[in-house]
């Protein structure tokens, strides 16, 4: 199994975030995608699916930015992927259109690959932000020198 870029980016945007958050200004996308070296561009679309179910809360106009709407503690990183991936269907029957393998009634494959994403998730959905923020000095150092004028 594979995330998408668009959950990778959104994780990271959640990381930055919740290291960033007892600065006095907001963050901004710039920030963000000079720190890992992104595009904006697909950051925004990140920010706004984030922002669209209360992970962030985005502030327009000067001074504005962003910055985690909730404590990292209360985001959980199973619901995150659930909300950023748009296919967890791992194999073509897991789809709810008419399949095209001909041993599906038979297959016993498809109760497995099921299983395994369960776990998948089950491993996440017992991750916070808060967990991912354990090393938080160190991303503090590294965000620091990717950031510093070059």
């Amino acid at each position: 199994m594979r995330l998408t870029i668009f959950t990778d980016y959104s994780l990271r945007v959640l990381i930055y975030l919740g290291a960033h958050r007892d600065e006095e200004r907001l963050a901004t996308i710039g920030d963000i995608a000079a720190a890992y070296r992104i595009s904006e561009n697909h950051l925004m679309k990140v920010v706004h699916r984030l922002a669209k179910h209360g992970y962030i809360e985005t502030t327009r106009g000067k001074g504005g930015g962003l910055q985690l709407a909730r404590a990292p503690d209360e985001i959980n990183v199973g619901a995150v992927v659930r909300v950023t991936e748009d296919d967890l269907a791992l194999v073509e029957c897991f789809q709810d259109s008419e399949p095209g393998c001909p041993i599906v009634p038979a297959c016993t494959l498809q109760f497995t690959l099921a299983r395994a994403l369960d776990a998948f998730l089950k491993v996440l959905d017992g991750q916070t932000l808060a967990d991912l923020l354990q090393p938080r000095a160190r991303l503090m150092k590294i965000f620091r020198a990717t950031s510093a004028p070059r």
